[in-house]
């Protein structure tokens, strides 16, 4: 805890002080800490747990910022633009492994690796700017969490054709229940937990009851979307934006207490997956090179025309916020790798994909995002300034 805490830290400090975001400096301490360079730190269950807990508390506490109907309003545009980038890399992914000279299988389960966006990297970057009220932000967090269901989907479908069986209910009622979780707390949750919470509390006498009821909502919500079959860091953003209007002030600032513990575990832990060993066979590199390619680009082009009717420069700043494939693509990748549907040089491509495209897209987005930040540091110094006699 010590050396992947205080390096994700040290490198986050240097990478702020060379004007760069400070998220890529946490990754790079697990790449700098794992088997590839110093091999002082290797993954492991501890620190997976904790990773797991750190994505969880980073969603909730942007859920916290966020209110349901703000999202509900952009899910028109935000369903063309998570499907999108769901269609674009999926096939781009399949075409080139097929290409490539792999199994049909094989060709398949990469595109459906490529599909879902890690929305915790983007949701960091624009926390830490204060850019969650943005409209292209609001749309990315929706389009994210479409996009996770959307890639559950697809994954369930892939890992039902490398079984060699289609088993139609069952994926008739993944679908039908992860769609309707999110539905239900995204449309209902707010309404819920601002008549639940106050009664609750006014019966309580522990210190910070409004924390800890908030915690097992947290909890509650992220099991839930597991047993649902989406991602629990889904569930733990939709227990967020269910508690935005009834919890005080206090709950946001501990539960940022507890994210700034937890997130540099989240953010090492996914460089401590990278192997750069398999750079030492040409054709593998030449593969990652056309794979991460066509993954930055399958994702910025589908889901910028996806919001093409926002203007250029949202189109843009979406685009970038959908890039990053961070542990979502290494999860399906070692789901795949235990299938036996793809093979281990095949599961270390995906995986340098998942990890560059995190730490492309923080840079991207504050290039994308310079416009807004400039205009609001010249409006702080306005405010700043005395008043002229």
């Amino acid at each position: 805890m010590l050396l992947v805490f205080g390096s994700a830290k040290l490198l986050a400090e240097l990478l702020e002080r060379l004007n760069q975001p400070a998220i890529v400096g946490e990754i790079l301490a697990g790449v700098l800490l794992g088997p590839s360079v110093l091999g002082w730190v290797a993954p492991n269950e501890f620190l997976s747990a904790l990773a797991n807990l750190g994505a969880m508390f980073l969603l909730f506490g942007v859920g916290l910022e966020v209110k349901s109907r703000e999202l509900l309003r952009v899910g028109g545009t935000a369903t063309l633009v998570a499907t999108l980038g769901v269609v674009a890399p999926f096939f781009l992914g399949w075409g080139i492994l097929l290409l490539w000279g792999a199994s049909q299988i094989e060709s398949i389960f990469v595109g459906a690796t490529m599909v879902a966006t890690s929305v915790g990297i983007t949701a960091r970057v624009l926390s830490s700017h204060g850019l969650l009220q943005e409209r292209s932000s609001k749309i990315i967090l929706a389009a994210a969490v479409i996009d996770d269901v959307q890639g559950l989907l697809v994954l369930a479908l892939v890992s039902s054709f490398a079984k060699g069986k289609v088993a139609v209910l069952e994926l008739t009622l993944t679908a039908a229940l992860a769609i309707g979780f999110t539905v239900v707390v995204a449309v209902w949750g707010a309404r819920t937990m601002g008549k639940m919470v106050p009664r609750l509390q006014a019966g309580l006498r522990a210190q910070e009851a409004e924390f800890f009821l908030a915690m097992v909502v947290l909890f509650a919500a992220s099991l839930l979307a597991v047993w649902v079959g989406v991602a629990a860091i889904v569930g733990a953003f939709l227990a967020g934006m269910a508690l935005s209007e009834s919890v005080g002030r206090r709950v946001h600032d501990m539960a940022h207490g507890v994210t700034e513990l937890l997130v540099p575990f989240f953010l090492a832990g996914i460089g401590l997956h990278v192997n750069l060993g398999m750079f030492r066979d040409p054709s593998i590199t030449l593969l990652t090179a056309v794979i991460l390619v066509a993954a930055i680009l399958s994702k910025f082009v589908g889901c910028g025309l996806g919001a093409a009717s926002l203007g250029r420069a949202d189109a843009i700043r979406i685009g970038l916020g959908m890039m990053p494939r961070g542990e979502v693509g290494m999860v399906a990748a070692q789901l795949g790798l235990a299938m036996g549907t793809i093979s281990q040089n095949v599961y270390g491509v995906v995986v340098f994909m998942a990890v560059a495209t995190t730490l492309i897209a923080p840079p991207c987005l504050n290039l994308a995002y310079r416009a807004i930040l400039t205009a609001r540091r010249q409006e702080d110094r306005q405010a700043q300034r005395p008043p002229g006699p």
